[in-house]
Protein backbone atom coordinates (compact mmCIF):
# COMPACT_ATOMS: atom_id res chain seq x y z
CA UNK A 1 0.00 0.00 0.00
CA UNK A 2 1.38 3.24 -1.15
CA UNK A 3 1.10 6.32 0.94
CA UNK A 4 -0.03 9.73 -1.57
CA UNK A 5 1.58 12.83 -0.30
CA UNK A 6 -1.10 16.08 -0.45
CA UNK A 7 1.67 18.18 -1.85
CA UNK A 8 -0.90 21.03 -1.81
CA UNK A 9 -1.25 20.90 1.67
CA UNK A 10 1.73 22.63 2.08
CA UNK A 11 0.40 25.75 0.31
CA UNK A 12 -0.56 26.60 3.53
CA UNK A 13 1.84 29.12 5.01
CA UNK A 14 1.56 27.63 8.81
CA UNK A 15 2.48 24.08 7.08
CA UNK A 16 4.95 25.15 4.86
CA UNK A 17 7.35 27.36 7.45
CA UNK A 18 8.31 23.94 9.74
CA UNK A 19 9.58 22.71 6.26
CA UNK A 20 11.27 25.21 5.31
CA UNK A 21 13.37 25.86 8.47
CA UNK A 22 14.24 22.29 8.26
CA UNK A 23 15.57 22.89 4.21
CA UNK A 24 17.60 26.14 5.15
CA UNK A 25 20.43 24.60 7.16
CA UNK A 26 20.95 21.92 4.84
CA UNK A 27 21.22 24.28 2.02
CA UNK A 28 23.07 26.70 4.07
CA UNK A 29 25.94 23.86 4.87
CA UNK A 30 26.14 22.90 1.13
CA UNK A 31 27.04 26.12 -0.43
CA UNK A 32 29.51 26.32 2.30
CA UNK A 33 30.77 23.34 1.23
CA UNK A 34 30.50 23.83 -1.98
CA UNK A 35 32.56 27.08 -2.24
CA UNK A 36 35.51 26.13 -0.90
CA UNK A 37 35.48 22.77 -2.89
CA UNK A 38 35.15 25.20 -6.17
CA UNK A 39 37.32 28.05 -5.15
CA UNK A 40 39.83 25.54 -4.18
CA UNK A 41 39.84 24.09 -7.54
CA UNK A 42 39.25 27.36 -9.43
CA UNK A 43 41.82 29.49 -7.45
CA UNK A 44 44.68 26.38 -6.49
CA UNK A 45 44.02 23.51 -9.88
CA UNK A 46 42.77 25.32 -12.61
CA UNK A 47 45.95 26.33 -14.54
CA UNK A 48 46.69 29.70 -16.01
CA UNK A 49 44.94 31.28 -18.79
CA UNK A 50 47.42 31.72 -21.88
CA UNK A 51 45.88 34.43 -22.56
CA UNK A 52 44.62 36.51 -19.69
CA UNK A 53 46.80 35.18 -17.08
CA UNK A 54 45.43 34.76 -13.99
CA UNK A 55 42.68 37.73 -14.34
CA UNK A 56 40.87 34.90 -15.99
CA UNK A 57 40.18 33.62 -12.25
CA UNK A 58 36.97 36.12 -11.36
CA UNK A 59 34.79 33.89 -13.29
CA UNK A 60 34.54 31.50 -10.99
CA UNK A 61 32.04 34.13 -9.07
CA UNK A 62 31.40 36.17 -12.16
CA UNK A 63 29.82 33.58 -14.14
CA UNK A 64 27.75 31.40 -11.56
CA UNK A 65 26.48 35.13 -10.01
CA UNK A 66 25.61 36.28 -13.80
CA UNK A 67 23.79 32.49 -14.12
CA UNK A 68 21.82 33.03 -10.63
CA UNK A 69 20.76 36.60 -11.68
CA UNK A 70 19.04 35.14 -14.47
CA UNK A 71 17.62 32.31 -13.03
CA UNK A 72 16.80 33.75 -9.94
CA UNK A 73 14.19 36.52 -12.04
CA UNK A 74 12.71 33.83 -13.79
CA UNK A 75 11.88 32.13 -11.05
CA UNK A 76 10.69 35.16 -9.23
CA UNK A 77 8.26 35.99 -12.57
CA UNK A 78 7.11 32.27 -12.04
CA UNK A 79 6.10 32.44 -8.86
CA UNK A 80 4.51 35.90 -9.57
CA UNK A 81 2.60 34.25 -12.58
CA UNK A 82 1.24 31.87 -9.88
CA UNK A 83 -0.05 34.13 -7.33
CA UNK A 84 -1.76 35.88 -10.29
CA UNK A 85 -3.12 33.12 -11.61
CA UNK A 86 -4.37 31.52 -8.33
CA UNK A 87 -4.50 34.41 -5.94
CA UNK A 88 -2.13 31.92 -3.51
CA UNK A 89 -0.15 34.25 -0.88
CA UNK A 90 2.59 31.44 -0.79
CA UNK A 91 3.35 32.26 -4.42
CA UNK A 92 3.31 35.82 -4.05
CA UNK A 93 5.55 35.21 -0.35
CA UNK A 94 7.97 33.79 -2.69
CA UNK A 95 8.52 36.25 -5.20
CA UNK A 96 9.01 38.77 -2.60
CA UNK A 97 11.92 36.61 -0.99
CA UNK A 98 13.38 36.00 -4.03
CA UNK A 99 13.73 39.67 -5.35
CA UNK A 100 16.36 40.94 -2.54
CA UNK A 101 18.97 37.64 -3.72
CA UNK A 102 18.51 38.11 -6.98
CA UNK A 103 19.46 41.88 -7.23
CA UNK A 104 22.56 40.86 -5.08
CA UNK A 105 23.37 38.44 -7.75
CA UNK A 106 22.74 40.99 -10.76
CA UNK A 107 25.15 43.46 -9.06
CA UNK A 108 27.86 40.82 -7.76
CA UNK A 109 27.91 39.91 -11.83
CA UNK A 110 28.11 43.81 -12.96
CA UNK A 111 30.78 44.62 -10.01
CA UNK A 112 32.73 41.14 -10.79
CA UNK A 113 32.52 42.04 -14.53
CA UNK A 114 33.85 45.26 -13.69
CA UNK A 115 36.84 44.12 -11.88
CA UNK A 116 37.06 42.01 -15.16
CA UNK A 117 36.87 44.21 -18.08
CA UNK A 118 39.34 46.40 -16.45
CA UNK A 119 42.42 44.28 -17.16
CA UNK A 120 41.10 42.70 -20.32
CA UNK A 121 39.40 45.55 -22.05
CA UNK A 122 41.26 48.34 -20.35
CA UNK A 123 37.52 49.92 -19.08
CA UNK A 124 35.55 48.97 -15.72
CA UNK A 125 32.56 49.78 -18.13
CA UNK A 126 31.55 49.65 -21.71
CA UNK A 127 28.13 49.92 -22.99
CA UNK A 128 28.09 46.82 -24.38
CA UNK A 129 24.87 45.02 -24.90
CA UNK A 130 25.05 42.12 -22.32
CA UNK A 131 26.58 44.43 -19.79
CA UNK A 132 23.43 47.15 -20.44
CA UNK A 133 21.00 44.49 -20.47
CA UNK A 134 22.24 43.26 -16.92
CA UNK A 135 22.20 46.65 -15.90
CA UNK A 136 18.58 46.56 -16.66
CA UNK A 137 18.12 43.48 -14.96
CA UNK A 138 19.60 45.25 -11.56
CA UNK A 139 16.69 48.01 -12.24
CA UNK A 140 13.98 45.76 -12.53
CA UNK A 141 14.95 44.08 -9.21
CA UNK A 142 15.23 47.65 -7.31
CA UNK A 143 11.87 48.44 -8.71
CA UNK A 144 9.88 45.21 -7.88
CA UNK A 145 11.05 45.96 -4.45
CA UNK A 146 10.97 49.74 -4.48
CA UNK A 147 7.07 48.99 -5.84
CA UNK A 148 5.95 46.94 -3.64
CA UNK A 149 7.81 48.72 -0.31
CA UNK A 150 5.88 51.63 -1.53
CA UNK A 151 2.24 50.20 -1.62
CA UNK A 152 1.13 50.19 1.99
CA UNK A 153 -1.95 47.21 1.06
CA UNK A 154 -0.23 43.81 0.70
CA UNK A 155 -2.59 42.40 -1.57
CA UNK A 156 -2.21 45.46 -4.10
CA UNK A 157 1.54 45.52 -3.43
CA UNK A 158 1.90 42.04 -4.11
CA UNK A 159 -0.25 42.19 -7.22
CA UNK A 160 1.70 45.32 -9.36
CA UNK A 161 5.37 43.80 -8.43
CA UNK A 162 4.07 40.32 -9.75
CA UNK A 163 2.98 42.63 -12.90
CA UNK A 164 6.46 44.59 -13.19
CA UNK A 165 8.62 41.24 -12.69
CA UNK A 166 6.27 39.46 -15.40
CA UNK A 167 6.85 42.21 -17.65
CA UNK A 168 10.52 42.79 -17.20
CA UNK A 169 11.14 38.99 -17.67
CA UNK A 170 11.29 39.75 -21.42
CA UNK A 171 15.12 41.42 -20.84
CA UNK A 172 16.07 37.58 -19.67
CA UNK A 173 16.42 36.36 -23.23
CA UNK A 174 18.04 39.55 -24.31
CA UNK A 175 20.56 39.42 -21.67
CA UNK A 176 21.26 35.52 -23.00
CA UNK A 177 21.44 35.88 -26.29
CA UNK A 178 22.56 39.30 -26.52
CA UNK A 179 26.44 38.40 -27.99
CA UNK A 180 24.75 36.34 -30.70
CA UNK A 181 22.31 39.34 -31.63
CA UNK A 182 25.05 41.59 -31.33
CA UNK A 183 28.50 42.46 -32.22
CA UNK A 184 29.66 42.81 -28.73
CA UNK A 185 32.90 43.13 -26.42
CA UNK A 186 31.65 40.20 -24.05
CA UNK A 187 32.96 36.74 -24.98
CA UNK A 188 30.36 34.09 -25.91
CA UNK A 189 29.42 31.22 -23.82
CA UNK A 190 31.80 29.22 -22.80
CA UNK A 191 29.94 26.42 -21.72
CA UNK A 192 27.04 25.34 -24.14
CA UNK A 193 24.58 22.02 -24.30
CA UNK A 194 25.56 22.87 -28.36
CA UNK A 195 28.83 21.95 -28.64
CA UNK A 196 31.73 21.09 -26.34
CA UNK A 197 33.51 23.53 -23.72
CA UNK A 198 36.31 25.49 -24.84
CA UNK A 199 38.22 25.49 -21.36
CA UNK A 200 40.17 22.87 -19.91
CA UNK A 201 38.42 20.44 -17.82
CA UNK A 202 39.81 21.67 -13.76
CA UNK A 203 38.20 25.13 -14.90
CA UNK A 204 35.39 23.95 -16.65
CA UNK A 205 34.93 21.73 -13.07
CA UNK A 206 35.46 24.90 -10.40
CA UNK A 207 33.02 27.20 -12.33
CA UNK A 208 30.47 24.11 -12.24
CA UNK A 209 31.12 23.65 -8.13
CA UNK A 210 31.00 27.04 -8.03
CA UNK A 211 27.78 27.32 -9.91
CA UNK A 212 25.52 24.81 -7.52
CA UNK A 213 27.58 27.00 -4.28
CA UNK A 214 25.39 29.65 -5.49
CA UNK A 215 22.50 27.69 -6.33
CA UNK A 216 22.47 26.29 -2.70
CA UNK A 217 23.18 29.75 -1.20
CA UNK A 218 20.07 31.43 -3.60
CA UNK A 219 18.31 28.85 -2.16
CA UNK A 220 19.35 28.96 1.47
CA UNK A 221 18.78 32.87 1.81
CA UNK A 222 15.68 33.25 -0.05
CA UNK A 223 14.22 30.48 2.08
CA UNK A 224 15.19 32.45 5.25
CA UNK A 225 14.34 35.56 4.07
CA UNK A 226 10.45 33.37 3.36
CA UNK A 227 10.11 32.62 6.81
CA UNK A 228 10.95 36.21 7.74
CA UNK A 229 8.18 37.17 5.54
CA UNK A 230 5.55 34.76 6.71
CA UNK A 231 5.55 35.44 10.02
CA UNK A 232 5.57 38.96 9.36
CA UNK A 233 2.32 37.97 6.83
CA UNK A 234 0.97 35.75 9.47
CA UNK A 235 1.68 37.90 12.31
CA UNK A 236 -1.94 37.92 13.48
CA UNK A 237 -2.59 34.01 13.29
CA UNK A 238 -1.94 32.28 16.34
CA UNK A 239 0.78 29.79 14.79
CA UNK A 240 2.88 32.36 14.05
CA UNK A 241 2.28 34.11 16.98
CA UNK A 242 3.46 30.98 19.00
CA UNK A 243 6.92 31.05 16.41
CA UNK A 244 7.78 34.51 17.47
CA UNK A 245 7.51 33.60 20.87
CA UNK A 246 9.23 30.57 20.73
CA UNK A 247 11.90 32.36 19.05
CA UNK A 248 12.35 35.26 21.45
Amino acid sequence: MTTRINWFAYAAPQRFYPLVGKAVPWFGSLAALLAVAGLTIGLLVAPTDHQQGDAYRIIFVHVPAAWMSMVVYVAMASWAAIGLAFNARLAFMFANALAPTGALMTFLALWTGALWGKPTWGAWWVWDARLTSELILLFLYIGVLSLHAAIDDAKRADRAAALLALVGVVNVPIIYFSVKWWNTLHQGASVSLAKAPSMAAPMLLGMLVMALAFWAYCIAVSLARLRVIMLERERHAAWARMEVGVAT
